[in-house]
């Protein structure tokens, strides 16, 4: 596969298929992520999917679950699968905005929250939090601290939903799935 076609497949493989290249060795979790994070890179300043991007300890985890393969070890059924969290759920290390400046100040959650933590357990690759309605009440995603989440579709219009950080990221194919 020349890097066109490896580009190709990168953002427009799901899960399952991400999962299952990087288990058999088709491609490397690390190539997967740098991937998503060029992706991001790309489109997110038109889209505003993203509060945060995690891109160091994403990378990291990419090359334990490398690690992981390399040593014959089970990496997890979501072995490599980049993924991003809505910044209502704690991630440790990060300050969980849900939406708001008020929460700036905050201290970073000490911890991942449970859904986080499992999925992070079973080898997804967490690479960032996204863009949201404040505190999860509303249902444009035009927040008025983060600025409004675009349509990947059509960028006139709105993401809608107080996800819609997540569904935006998900459509405009930045990231394979979302929490």
């Amino acid at each position: 596969m020349n890097a066109d076609q490896q580009r190709r497949y990168l953002a427009q493989a799901d899960a399952v298929a991400t999962a299952s290249a990087v288990k058999s060795g088709k491609i490397t979790a690390k190539a997967f992520v740098n991937a998503t994070l060029e992706r991001i890179a790309d489109r997110d300043n038109a889209l505003n999917c993203f509060t945060t991007i995690t891109a160091e300890s994403a990378l990291a985890d990419a090359e334990k679950i490398d690690s992981a393969i390399a040593n014959n070890e089970n990496p997890g059924p979501l072995a490599g699968v980049p993924f991003a969290v809505k910044n209502l759920f704690d991630i440790a290390g990060i300050t969980t905005l849900a939406g708001s400046k008020i929460n700036a100040g905050n201290p970073p959650a000490t911890q991942d929250a449970a859904a986080v933590a499992r999925l992070r357990q079973a080898g997804a690759v967490l690479v960032g939090t996204l863009n949201m309605d404040e505190y999860a009440y509303g249902f444009v995603t035009e927040n008025s601290h983060y600025g409004p989440t675009r349509n990947p579709r059509d960028t006139a219009r709105i993401a809608g939903g107080s996800s819609g950080g997540s569904a935006a990221a998900v459509a405009a194919g930045l990231v394979p799935f979302s929490y």
